[in-house]
């Protein structure tokens, strides 16, 4: 008997959209799904792990990485380098294993490029003015910057449409469980039909209106 390999699932979404917290949310419960975790040239935040939050790395690093083809993806974000590896993906995947990637909207598409064995989840603001509060609650950007995550949310929005699921997270539980069914829809074999359900296209509708009349 063949052994099972693992899928890899993307899921990206526009800052402040909250794929972090789905994301850990629904790693915790399914010992069958782990992180990938990515490279960054960014600082270690208070509480963070290297090699469990992120591998830290100097620029330098980074590019040595980059030369060596060691990325699956990478892309610029807040002027600081992010990237997954290859290996990040194959070694677990090669153990059965399937792999969650929480990256960029530039990043995922690198990714829908090269893995076509790739399950990408787009997260959806109900809103553009939701998401503008919920950047403005986080208490770390001024308005300038906020305005700036605002008009890279609406280009990320545009390419939303690249994606196999598009998922609002207007309620924390009901998008962590969306995507629970997801990933068993996705084991399955037998995710048609939810790909047509989980499709926002009109939530996609209302926010390209809502940025339209911004």
């Amino acid at each position: 008997m063949t052994a099972r390999r693992g899928i890899p699932f993307v899921v990206a979404a526009p800052s402040g959209t909250g794929k972090t917290t789905v994301c850990r949310a629904l790693v915790e419960g399914d010992d069958q799904l782990v992180f990938s975790v990515s490279h960054t040239t960014r600082a270690r935040r208070e509480g963070e792990h290297d090699g469990i939050d992120y591998h830290f790395v100097s620029d330098r690093e980074f590019e040595e990485l980059v030369e060596r083809g060691a990325f699956l993806e990478w892309a610029v974000y807040n002027d600081r380098r992010y990237g997954t590896s290859h290996a990040a993906l194959d070694e677990p995947l090669a153990r059965g294993k399937d792999v969650l990637l929480e990256i960029e909207v530039q990043g995922a598409a690198q990714v829908r490029a090269r893995r076509a064995d790739a399950r990408m989840v787009f997260l959806l603001p109900p809103s553009l003015a939701s998401l503008a509060a919920r950047l403005r609650g986080r208490g770390t950007d001024g308005e300038d910057e906020i305005a700036r995550r605002l008009r890279v949310a609406r280009r990320e929005i545009e390419a939303a449409e690249l994606f196999d699921y598009r998922v609002v997270n207007d309620d924390l539980a009901r998008c962590v469980e969306d995507l629970r069914r997801i990933v068993r829809a996705e084991r399955a074999g037998a995710a048609a039909a939810l790909r047509a359900e989980l499709s926002g296209r009109d939530a996609l509708a209302r926010l390209r209106s809502e940025a339209a009349g911004a």
